[in-house]
């Protein structure tokens, strides 16, 4: 196994993937036998693909590029909280379990939102200095 790359450490993939275990648990454990291919099937897709779209994101060398899979990873944790939410609806998990989940949900959520900030902060950033970069060579050109 692969350990010590660039996203193990992030605090937002270290939950991510403890809430795709817990999820994905549970929709085997506790959906009803239709549900494990259907709803419990979109859980798991979207649990699942939190923590991957970070990976992808930290394996791409341009933030535009990191950018565009970390609001994946965001769009997929709306997804899996949507999710709880119709399990919840539909009589498939408890009001405390819907709950400890949503908590979860937003223990995750935090972190990637400021790892979006942040990758969004860096990429115009970097923008700018680009655009310094052209006015002083046009500057020292004249």
């Amino acid at each position: 196994m692969v350990t010590n790359t660039r996203h193990h450490s992030l605090i937002a993939w270290q939950r991510a993937d403890d809430l795709f275990i817990k999820l994905h648990l549970l929709s085997l454990k506790h959906f009803p036998l239709i549900e494990k291919f259907e709803l419990g099937s979109q859980l798991r897709r979207a649990a699942y693909s939190v923590p991957a779209n970070i990976v992808e994101g930290f394996a791409r060398r341009s933030r535009r590029s990191r950018l565009h899979f970390l609001n994946i990873a965001e769009s997929s944790l709306a997804e899996a909280g949507y999710c709880i939410h119709a399990a919840y609806r539909l009589g498939y998990v408890s009001e405390e379990r819907r709950d400890e989940l949503e908590k979860d949900i937003k223990g995750v959520g935090a972190p990637l939102a400021g790892l979006v900030r942040s990758t969004r902060t860096d990429l115009t950033l970097s923008a700018l200095g680009v655009v310094f970069l052209f006015i002083a060579v046009a500057w020292f050109a004249a």
